[in-house]
């Protein structure tokens, strides 16, 4: 599926089942099946040249639980800063998607994409989580798809516009990996 999305692929660190299922019970709820996939297809990397996906690994800079939390931190702490709390323009009119979501992307304008983590099962037992963008200037939260995939087609294309705000491009399809050495080398003090 992904060689599909991603036109030039070149994978990074993937996640490993152990990895995946860590996540999920520290998270507390299963991730998406589209994710998932994306994790031991992809792995850590650059998508589209701006969009930094965290994946399950054991290095904290491309972690998904620890971006989660530091992004929600980052976010409500930039929030408590303002004057006045946001009025978020909420695409659809559901302010509470922001109460459920799960921090799991950044892009490079400054965009932070989340999931609302009140999805639901199919009939087949997989999990999708519709993605949502918080604009960079926190006020705007925009839809971005209803699997990974699908969010990654509309940004490679007209609907780029409608995820990121009408002045976004659209992203090229590519996919540049992160090497384990190099994610290693956050570790390593020296």
């Amino acid at each position: 599926m992904w060689s599909e999305v991603f036109s030039a692929l070149r994978p990074g660190r993937v996640s490993t089942e152990a990895e995946i299922a860590g996540a999920e019970a520290e998270l507390g709820f299963p991730l998406p099946e589209s994710y998932r996939s994306f994790c031991r297809a992809c792995g850590a990397g650059l998508a589209g040249g701006a969009i930094r996906i965290a994946t399950p690994l054991p290095y904290p800079a491309a972690d998904l639980v620890v971006r989660a939390e530091v992004v929600a931190h980052g976010i409500q702490a930039a929030l408590e800063l303002l004057d006045a709390p946001p009025a978020f323009a909420v695409e659809g009119d559901d302010p509470a998607v922001l109460d459920r979501a799960c921090f799991f992307g950044e892009a490079e304008d400054g965009s932070f994409l989340f999931w609302d983590v009140s999805g639901e099962t199919d009939a087949g037992g997989r999990i999708e989580y519709d993605i949502w963008v918080l604009s960079p200037d926190l006020e705007a939260v925009r839809y971005g798809g209803e699997s990974l995939d699908a969010f990654f087609r509309r940004a490679q294309g007209e609907g780029a516009g409608g995820a990121f705000g009408p002045a976004a491009e659209p992203l090229p399809a590519i996919f540049d990996g992160i090497e384990e050495a190099v994610l290693a080398r956050g570790l390593d003090p020296a």
